[in-house]
């Protein structure tokens, strides 16, 4: 049996204890207890989590474990020397160390970090690589796993870094199960956007948030500015003037944004050839794809595609 221990500390975000169901679906699957999970902590007994919901845990000490992860917060929480320590033990013991969110804080104060490739929320990034420097920090990842350390981005992305851990420990059609009970993608490819799109422009009126959901559940088409004037029940004089003043983009590049997402969604996927990539997300042909890309990405899709193809050989 595998003990996984999860590590929580006063102020934790309570959302990623979720990526806990994947293992006990996991075992679900496999007909027996494959996982063992136990939750921890430097002090043992009741942990508050930021939401004021508290849970039970047992103090850390000198038990092994197959796997560790420390849980995130919506702030930087400080690591102790004493959880620094474990933390370094249990990459000397254990099979795998993993993070949540800003957990990755803790993983780098305990130096596990220090010439590896990470990952946190978004938000946070910037000041992780400040705090740092030795630390090859990835900003734009769902999760990363260099060696035995596992590091993801916030909150739900610590439920995809599981899924990975399932699929590795026990195959895809596991991680697939788990997935299936959980209601969630399976699984979002490490190498995937934090970023979306759609999210990113904050339109502030119903009309253009409106013209955004068209366009994209339509990327096929056209896409006009008189098309999507039209869904939003302006004149296209009227909708371009309030799309760029709502969203600080030009109607063109916010649906340039939304097919490059999708278009790299499907090639993490990988089993599209990127002629039908561009095709199925409007670019037409895939060297119109390839520009918008390298406006947008910095990179063509075929090194987007050799990304996804490493990771999903690695997984």
């Amino acid at each position: 049996m595998k003990r996984i221990g999860v590590l929580v500390f006063p102020g934790f975000q309570i959302l990623d204890l979720a990526a806990i169901a994947a293992f006990e679906l996991a075992n679900i699957h496999a007909g027996k207890p494959v996982y063992q999970v136990e939750l921890l902590s430097e002090e043992g007994g009741l942990v508050a989590s930021s939401s004021g919901v508290s849970t039970d845990s047992k103090r850390f000490g000198t038990a092994r474990y197959d796997t560790l992860v420390l849980s995130g917060a919506l702030f930087i929480a400080p690591t102790s020397e004493k959880m620094c320590r474990f933390l370094r033990a249990g990459l000397r013991n254990a099979r795998r160390v993993a993070s949540i969110c800003t957990g990755a804080f803790g993983l780098a104060d305990a130096g596990l970090l220090d010439g590896r490739k990470a990952t946190t929320h978004w938000s946070f990034a910037g000041e992780l690589q400040k705090r740092h420097p030795a630390v090859k920090v990835q900003p734009d990842r769902i999760f990363i796993n260099d060696g035995p350390v596992w590091t993801s981005a916030g909150m739900t992305a610590g439920i995809d870094l599981v899924l990975a851990l399932v699929e590795e420990d026990l195959g895809v059609e596991a991680a697939r199960f788990a997935a299936r009970k959980l209601v969630v993608y399976h699984r979002r490819a490490g190498g995937q956007s934090q970023y979306s799109a759609l999210l990113e422009l904050e339109p502030k009126s119903d009309r253009i948030q409106k013209a955004l959901v068209h366009a994209r559940a339509n990327l096929r088409d056209t896409l006009s500015v008189e098309e999507l004037a039209e869904v939003a029940h302006l004149s296209p004089r009227q909708f371009s003037r309030a799309f760029k003043a709502e969203t600080g983009q030009s109607p063109a590049h916010a649906v340039e944004n939304l097919r490059v997402e999708a278009a790299r969604a499907l090639i993490d996927e990988g089993s599209l050839a990127l002629g039908v990539v561009a095709r199925e997300t409007g670019f037409g042909d895939p060297e119109r794809m390839r520009r918008a890309f390298l406006r947008t990405l910095g990179q063509p899709p075929q090194s987007v595609r050799r990304v996804a193809r490493r990771e999903a050989a690695v997984a």
